[in-house]
């Protein structure tokens, strides 16, 4: 095969690349920033603020890493986290000595009399309704930072691709004509 088609074949090879790389990299941009998008409006309507740094409702001794969102609202994934695996959950924790929401039903169903335990699991239930809906939250919100950093790796995969298939139009003009590509060496036959 002569040089010239063969680099020429290889560049061309190398803008596919780049067109799928540049399709492939916007798609996941459009797919970080709609997902971020959505977790931050669906966040932000419901109107949840962290209590401010060092109130009562936020102390540093009890939520010491909780502090740097202080008075803040939840308007990400992390904060969402954050608020739902400490925040939350220390509280929840307190309701009933640490038993869980399963543990409280079935006291409950056992005593359905005992009104304070039917509170009890009434408010377990918002609590970790509420956790495992900020979770999700996170847990998108993490999804659409990851698809930001493939969007970034496939556009930046792209950039590379397109100069190298530059790099190969131009050696394919610059090599001469009868230029032989992927030539072994032939073995030569002694007499």
């Amino acid at each position: 095969m002569r040089r010239h088609a063969f680099d020429t074949l290889m560049a061309a090879a190398g803008l596919v690349l780049t067109a799928i790389l540049v399709i492939a990299g916007s798609l996941l941009w459009w797919g970080h920033s709609f997902v971020s998008g959505q977790v931050h409006d669906q966040l932000a309507a419901q109107k949840i603020f962290f209590p401010p740094a060092g109130s009562e409702g936020l102390t540093a001794k009890e939520f010491p890493t909780l502090q740097q969102y202080g008075g803040q609202q939840l308007a990400d994934g992390d904060q969402a986290e954050a608020y739902a695996n400490v925040f939350i959950a220390t509280h929840l924790k307190a309701i009933a000595g640490g038993k869980t929401y399963s543990q409280l039903s079935t006291e409950s169903r056992a005593n359905p009399d005992n009104a304070e335990l039917a509170g009890q699991v009434q408010t377990m239930f918002r609590g970790e309704t509420l956790r495992g809906l900020l979770l999700n939250a996170y847990g998108f919100g993490t999804m659409a930072t990851i698809a930001g950093y493939a969007a970034w790796a496939a556009l930046i995969g792209a950039a590379i691709m397109l100069a190298l298939s530059g790099m190969g139009l131009w050696h394919a003009r610059r090599v001469p004509g009868e230029t032989e590509a992927l030539v072994g060496r032939q073995a030569t036959a002694t007499v």
